[in-house]
């Protein structure tokens, strides 16, 4: 090769590398990702200057697996699934608490079993009527902007051939997509309704620089979050994304802040009762000798006493305790700790 075609590959390999590196909103090279630290008993340790947070948390949350079609997408890029990130980017807001619903629940299930079957020491302390309510349920998703051969790769590709075609190609070449938008759904586990939804979004961290240009070792850094650029892009969109859903919800009259345990304790008193009658069931009494009251008050005129077999409406009022029933003798009022749905 001529001294002047070499300066021709000087410039190109100096245009491949300075153009998509402009305006880099994830710097590279640097080591790990936006999702940085840890978070334990003592509070987040090293969080991302730019997570928002709580000033209590809001109740208990679980993330949700990602749908097998994004595992795949992820798999593309050399990427397992991304709830480990997201689980210890919400724990560090320390807008809820964390609950495990992933891989680790086979394993506490069974240590159960154990238990159950007698294989644990005696007093382990390990049982049902343990595990904690996730009172919230978030669902992640990301979409990715495939690149088009039409953008830096293609034009340099297409002005030089032979050697440095190929060698800008090996550079340009690790472009593997433009834009990465995620967006994270957060629902009431107990109502199923959706309580926020917010997207994020980050780019330009879009490409892997190969080990034939850094010298090698490249390669051992794929399938990190923390390691590939795919994945540095992925956690800052993430981290957008949450930052959303924190504002739209931070302040909500509805989610009262209060010390870890207590919020889950007050979001279960508030939501809709398990098992709660509606308008219409039919009830029994638990015991036979229950008395229907003409008023919903201690020591009211008797309407009626129950038998074990009989059976009353429930007319869809509750007032002091007492729940208005339709009995055989006309309407009236029961104590609710006395009767049951049929």
């Amino acid at each position: 090769m001529t001294k002047h075609k070499y300066s021709w590959l000087a410039l190109a390999c100096g245009l491949a590398l300075a153009v998509p590196l402009q305006g880099l909103a994830q710097e590279l090279g640097k080591g790990g990702s936006k999702a940085t630290g840890g978070v334990g008993p003592d509070g987040a340790q090293g969080a991302s200057a730019e997570l928002e947070k709580c000033e209590a948390p809001k109740g208990t949350i679980a993330v949700v697996e990602p749908q097998s079609a994004l595992s795949v997408a992820l798999q593309r890029y050399q990427l397992g699934s991304p709830t480990s990130v997201i689980r210890m980017l919400i724990q560090q807001s320390n807008c809820f608490q964390v609950v495990e619903r992933g891989m680790a629940m086979q394993n506490m299930m069974q240590e159960r079993a154990l238990a159950q079957s007698g294989q644990l020491q005696a007093d382990q302390n390990i049982g049902k009527g343990q595990m904690v309510t996730a009172d919230f349920l978030v669902t992640p998703n990301v979409v990715f902007s495939e690149n088009n051969a039409g953008g830096i790769g293609g034009g340099l590709l297409g002005a030089f051939g032979g050697n440095a075609g190929r060698l800008i190609g090996g550079i340009v070449g690790g472009l593997k997509f433009k834009q990465a938008q995620t967006s994270l759904l957060l629902a009431d586990s107990r109502s199923g309704i959706q309580v926020a939804a917010a997207e994020g979004s980050a780019e330009k961290a879009d490409f892997s620089l190969g080990g034939a240009l850094f010298g090698g070792g490249g390669g051992a850094a794929l399938g990190g979050y923390s390691n590939t650029n795919e994945g540095k892009v992925i956690v800052a969109s993430f981290i957008d994304n949450w930052n959303n859903i924190v504002r739209s919800i931070r302040n909500n009259p509805s989610l009262i802040q209060a010390r870890a345990g207590e919020a889950s304790q007050r979001n279960a008193a508030t939501s809709v009762q398990a098992g709660a009658a509606a308008e219409g069931d039919v009830m029994v009494p638990k015991i036979g000798g229950a008395k229907v009251l003409r008023q919903p008050r201690e020591g009211a005129p008797e309407l009626q006493t129950l038998a074990r077999s009989d059976e009353v409406l429930y007319l869809g009022e509750e007032r002091d305790g007492f729940l208005k029933v339709q009995s055989g003798k006309g309407e009236g009022w029961i104590k609710k700790v006395l009767v049951k749905k049929q």
